[in-house]
């Protein structure tokens, strides 16, 4: 991984750099980009400095597509089909996929390394596989299973086009960082959320909700990517654009057989003009009617070969759609996954929000409690007040007096606290 980042990232002169400094300074889009280019034949990969405008006119896109795979903004995941081109933005996996090339944003992320290094792999493998496949021709080979091994020691991956490889290679490096992020993540919750069902705290709550947030913008990524999957899946226009390897074939046999009629066609007529007589009635010569009659005939088999090249574009997008099929269940799981932590955590906050009700409830009720206590206490306060007034009885000549209105006041706040006790039981307001 070093190594590679080393050659495809090199080291740049003070004087380079100074002058990308300069260059940053003017209007954005008309400086030079770094991109990794990696050859559908070969394998090989290579760096590459190109302007806007210049990938504009190599991979015949508009310049908002391009501005899809711009680092400085944030934009969702995306896969469009072009005419000429794919463009794939899936998490950390910005690049250009054409029927013979790769294009990716040059970058230190590891994921865009990798996504090279397994590019190449499978490339390197595809063309192995090939060179098996000649010699191991006449095995049959089993049915169900992406993987071949052969009696030559050979793994014969699937015929796809090489823009598929690059868009499988693609998809795959998305989904298993999103379901890296989403592994941790419970990895992380779990423990904590049990912990909170025992033990509530302020530290463990900030980090609760920490993990929520990251849940919830995860979430939202997982969406994005397992709708933009779903949205191709039902678009058959969009699979079908996605051929990129076909449509180059189709469009290489047209041209190259409209040249060779009409050198055909330009042969016929010189031939015709030094060795036909003059003749005197303006009439077309035979090989005019029979060069128009191939013509009409070929315009016909064009149509036909369009319309039935439409019907087997459509039959043969059966394999682009399980590709994106087991994507669509890789990213799904993983959604899965994402809601029943985030049901998890409604869970636990509907658990600490009982706990803290029920705490709440038994403070109200020890303050009822208190505020009743505190009314009959106040009874001996109101009778003392009585008595402390200025006047004079016969009750204050007897010496038992003090103990009987000390004792009738007591048996009278007894008697009305436990009055207001039942009255709480009765109605339910506290459990005695």
């Amino acid at each position: 991984m070093e190594d590679l980042k080393e050659r495809l990232l090199p080291p740049k002169p003070p004087s380079a750099i100074n002058r990308r400094d300069v260059l940053g300074l003017k209007k954005r889009g008309q400086g030079l980009r770094s991109w990794i280019s990696v050859d559908a034949a070969t394998g090989d990969s290579q760096v590459i400095e190109v302007d806007k405008f210049t990938m504009m006119r190599r991979c015949d896109l508009p310049a908002r597509d391009l501005r899809l795979l711009d680092p400085l903004f944030v934009y969702p995941s995306t896969v469009l089909g072009r005419e000429k081109a794919i463009v794939v933005n899936l998490e950390q996996i910005r690049c250009i996929i054409t029927s013979d090339e790769v294009l990716l944003l040059n970058s230190l992320d590891n994921y865009v390394l990798q996504y090279v290094v397994e590019l190449q792999r499978r490339l390197k493998a595809a063309g192995d596989g090939d060179s098996c496949r000649s010699e191991s021709s006449d095995f049959d080979r089993p049915k169900g299973g992406r993987k071949f091994g052969g009696v030559f020691g050979c793994t014969l991956p699937d015929h796809l086009p090489f823009e598929f490889k690059a868009l499988e290679v693609a998809l795959e490096a998305a989904c298993t960082s999103l379901d890296t992020q989403a592994a941790e993540l419970e990895i992380e919750a779990y423990p904590l959320l049990d912990e909170l069902t025992s033990k509530i705290s302020t530290s463990e709550l900030e980090r609760a909700r920490r993990l929520k947030s990251r849940l919830v913008a995860l979430t939202r990524r997982v969406q994005k990517v397992r709708d933009e999957i779903e949205q191709l899946m039902d678009d058959d226009g969009d699979m079908a654009e996605m051929y990129l390897t076909e449509k180059k074939r189709r469009m290489e046999s047209l041209f190259y057989g409209g040249d060779q009629s009409l050198a055909e066609h330009k042969s016929t007529k010189r031939i015709q003009s030094v060795s036909a007589p003059i003749s005197p009635v303006s009439s077309p010569p035979p090989t005019d009617r029979r060069f128009d009659r191939n013509l009409s005939l070929a315009r016909s088999r064009h149509v036909e070969s369009t319309s039935s090249s439409s019907e087997s574009a459509t039959e043969n997008i059966a394999e682009l759609e399980m590709l994106l099929e087991a994507y669509f269940i890789v990213t799904d799981n993983t959604l899965n996954k994402l809601t029943t932590l985030k049901e998890y955590i409604d869970d636990t906050e509907d658990f600490i929000n009982i706990q803290l009700d029920n705490v709440r409830n038994q403070l109200i009720q020890f303050e009822l409690l208190l505020t009743t206590a505190t009314f009959v206490v106040t009874i001996f306060g109101v009778v003392a007040g009585v008595f402390g007034m200025n006047f004079n009885i016969s009750l204050f000549k007897s010496p038992t007096a003090f103990k009987c209105v000390l004792l009738i006041t007591g048996v009278a706040g007894a008697i009305l606290f436990s009055s207001f006790l039942w009255f709480f039981k009765h109605k339910r307001l506290m459990p005695l």
